[in-house]
């Protein structure tokens, strides 16, 4: 049988392979073409400036978070670890402040025997300058300080936070109390 005549025949029995093959070849051009766009889609979700910005919004706000909490925590009985707690939280003056009176609140603490301890209610980044590598937090806390003799005392507040970006990540540079209220007009 010659090709002229396989053609004719196929064209007899109806031409079944002709358009199945047609459907296969339309079905692979749109699953390469879903496939390139989904690539595409990902790449360029994976470069959005607004992923990485997030990103960092992120980051800085669970190191401010944290820090702050390390800040207001402190064991008498554990002293020595939680200062050094409170220094690798810290930069810049903030820091060198806590290196210069670390003896001295050492001190303090040991002859109150207080425990504190700090927990994050809420926190948010109130400013973020990625190329500057400079951020602020605000962070509401509850915070429970236990003295030798009596009822603990719990205190909720509201602390700003300065946030520099160091080598080993986002560092408190500043820390101080939140206003509260408004001022009537």
């Amino acid at each position: 049988m010659t090709r002229s005549q396989d053609a004719a025949g196929e064209r007899r029995r109806g031409g079944r392979r002709g358009p199945l093959t047609a459907v296969a070849a339309a079905l692979a051009l749109c699953a390469a073409v879903a496939a390139g766009l989904g690539g595409w889609q990902r790449y360029d979700a994976a470069h959005d400036d607004a992923a990485a910005f997030a990103q960092a919004r992120d980051d800085a706000l669970a190191a401010g978070e944290q820090a702050v909490q390390n800040m207001n925590t402190l064991d008498h009985r554990s002293l020595e670890k939680g200062l050094d707690s409170w220094e690798a939280s810290t930069t810049g003056d903030l820091h060198r402040q806590l290196v210069d009176g670390r003896d001295a609140f050492a001190r303090q603490i040991a002859e109150a025997k207080t425990v504190s301890t700090a927990k994050v209610l809420s926190g948010a980044v109130t400013e973020l300058d990625r190329r500057a590598g400079r951020a602020a937090v605000m962070v509401a806390l509850r915070v429970t300080v236990t003295a030798p003799k009596g009822e603990p005392a719990v205190k909720e507040s509201r602390l700003l936070g300065g946030l520099t970006r160091t080598a080993s990540g986002w560092k408190l540079s500043a820390l101080g109390q939140a206003p509260v209220g408004g001022t009537a007009d």
